[in-house]
Formats: C-alpha cells, sequence, structure tokens
C-alpha cells in the first residue's frame, strides 16, 4: 500500500476530533494543564497532515520495512553481514597480534641494551667562597630505562619531589 491510496486528510482530522474530546474530558476531570497537554497531542496529526511530515514519516518506515525484510528474507545480504562480521574479527585479531609484536619488539631491545650499572658517588664539586657545599641536596638517581607506560609520568613526579 502505498502513501496515495489512504485517505490521510479524513483520518488525521478525525483523530484530531477524537483528541479533542479527549482534553475537554481530561480538562473537566484532571484541570486545566492536562486539558491543554492532550489538546496539544490532539493537534499533532493534523499538523502533520498539513506540513507534509506525515508522507516523511510514511516513507521513513516503509524503507526501514523494506530494509529489514530484504534483511531476513535475502541471502546475498546475509553473506554481505557474514562478510562485515568478519572484517570486524579480522581488525580485532590484527589489533591483538600488533600489540603482542610491539611488546616482544620492546623486551628484545631492552635485553640487547642492558644498562650499565649506576654508580652512587656524588661529583666532586669545589665549594665556591662564601657559600658552603651543598651536603644535604641527594644525588638525583639515574633514570633507569623503563619501557612500561607510567615511566615518563614517575619521572615528572620524582622530579616534581612527590613520590
Amino acid at each position: 500500500m502505498t502513501f496515495a491510496q489512504i485517505a490521510w486528510l479524513p483520518l488525521c482530522a478525525g483523530l484530531t476530533a477524537a483528541g479533542v474530546v479527549l482534553a475537554f474530558l481530561a480538562f473537566r476531570r484532571r484541570g486545566a494543564a492536562a486539558g491543554l497537554r492532550v489538546t496539544a497531542w490532539a493537534l499533532l496529526p493534523l499538523a502533520a497532515y498539513l506540513t507534509g511530515v506525515l508522507e516523511t514519516i510514511w516513507n521513513m518506515v516503509a524503507s526501514v520495512v523494506t530494509f529489514v525484510t530484504r534483511l531476513v528474507l535475502s541471502p546475498t545480504v546475509w553473506a554481505g553481514v557474514a562478510l562485515a562480521g568478519l572484517s570486524v574479527v579480522l581488525f580485532l585479531v590484527s589489533g591483538v597480534m600488533r600489540g603482542r609484536t610491539l611488546r616482544l619488539g620492546r623486551r628484545s631491545r631492552t635485553e640487547k641494551k642492558a644498562p650499565a650499572p649506576a654508580t652512587a658517588t656524588q661529583p666532586t664539586q669545589p665549594a665556591q667562597p662564601g657559600r658552603p657545599a651543598d651536603v644535604t641536596k641527594p644525588m638525583a638517581r639515574p633514570v633507569e630505562s623503563k619501557n612500561d607506560d607510567f615511566s615518563d609520568i614517575e619521572d615528572i613526579l620524582r622530579k616534581r619531589g612527590i613520590s
């Protein structure tokens, strides 16, 4: 059935008239606020017809029904859905494989570059005249080469004195 095969004006006018009657009853029983709210709802079918929105809504619903019917009954569409699902699975698997490759690559690089042991001696600085040597200031720890996600954050916190 197409949009033109239905007599929409009498249908929308009838819905609006029935809504106005219900609005009058709501106004008498539940007050002005309820009556106005039902009147607002009652005017929508006729407004949708007069503005052309009713035909647009009809076309949208018809398109969705056609799409769903084709989806359920067409083997070609199901093949497309299966291919889309396979594509999603392949994206997920490739992401997992890439993550493992990157982690293994980082481990092999860190094993090749063994960090030299750090010495805890302070460099000797000559004391300037009139200014005592800083004995109370501890020497900054050498930054270890960590390859985890939080090493940069830990370095910033250590520089700010937060640990």
